[in-house]
């Protein structure tokens, strides 16, 4: 994000950036979100291999992709120009990262080899389920942005929000 180039008037020309704000805040609370249930995740995960480590590699560098999508998004939204194809790019890197939680966690979950005693079977599975959600959440958001970009943007934005609650089960008991 770019602060105005010598305005006459500073206000208007914050204000009308305003899709930069809404790409930024969209984006960083997913990436903290992320980091949340990287968190969680790994609270679980007793023991990490090489596969694991890849997977988590390609996750990271999906995450520090996403401020890059998210200059995209706020373009098309400032600009009016190609909005559709902005927010599916957008879009599509919010759902890279679920696929690549959804194939860590099932990585880990794999006959139990990579946990740790601390979560039930019920509780991994309560996980899993979590993940197949934001998933399919994330991936509805993208092909609803590619029809109508600002449908898919609100289906995002509620995704961001609702994965904010905690779930069932994701908090470990003691070893």
């Amino acid at each position: 994000m770019q602060p105005p180039d010598n305005p006459r008037n500073l206000w208007h020309a914050l204000a009308s950036l305003w899709p930069s704000y809404l790409a930024y805040v969209m984006t960083f609370m997913l990436i903290g979100q992320i980091w949340a249930n990287h968190h969680v995740m790994f609270d679980h995960i007793r023991h990490v291999d090489r596969a694991g480590l890849l997977l988590n590699t390609l996750l990271l560098m999906d995450i520090a992709f996403l401020p890059f999508a998210a200059s995209v998004l706020a373009n098309a939204l400032r600009d009016g120009h190609d909005q559709r194809t902005a927010v599916v790019f957008h879009g599509l890197a919010f759902t890279l990262a679920a696929l690549l939680f959804n194939a860590l966690w099932a990585h880990a979950r794999h006959r139990r080899r990579l946990l740790a005693n601390t979560i039930t079977p019920e509780g991994a599975a309560t996980i899993a389920r979590r993940f197949q959600l934001a998933l399919a959440w994330l991936a509805t958001g993208t092909i609803l942005g590619a029809i109508v970009p600002a449908l898919g943007l609100a289906l995002i934005g509620a995704f961001v929000i609702y994965y904010w609650f905690p779930i069932p089960g994701e908090i470990g008991r003691a070893a």
